[in-house]
């Protein structure tokens, strides 16, 4: 089984914030654990630093080299995700979120997120 972090996760879980709860860092600190940082996530990122939303505490290309530190696999979007998308019940507005959701769902992943809205959404794996 795989897992897909969420952006929230994969921020707290490189800066080492106390805000991810001890399951998902476990998890996620799990080398033998398969796990993704879907590309949708550096966008958001690059969006919210650009107009002030998210000041991280690494630069954006170190949160990039974070992938391989840490042994991530980047996911990237598909058409599969695209037409996911499109079929997605209207639960969540957040286009980012969106995505993210879709594509756990695409690849049969568990979604390593905080955000308990996402419980409305059937057959989503979700693990904090």
């Amino acid at each position: 089984m795989g897992y897909l972090l969420d952006t929230h996760s994969f921020l707290w879980f490189v800066k080492g914030d106390g805000q991810l709860s001890e399951r998902a860092g476990k998890m996620i600190a799990d080398p033998d654990t398969v796990k993704y940082v879907s590309i949708v996530s550096f966008l958001e990122i690059a969006i919210k630093i650009s107009i002030g939303k998210l000041k991280p505490n690494l630069t954006f290309q170190d949160l990039g080299q974070q992938i391989a530190i840490n042994g991530f696999y980047i996911l990237p979007v598909t058409f599969e995700h695209s037409f996911e998308l499109a079929n997605l019940d209207f639960h969540h507005k957040d286009p980012f979120d969106r995505m993210i959701i879709a594509q756990t769902l695409t690849e049969n992943l568990t979604l390593i997120s905080k955000d308990r809205s996402f419980e409305k959404y059937k057959n989503l794996q979700l693990l904090w």
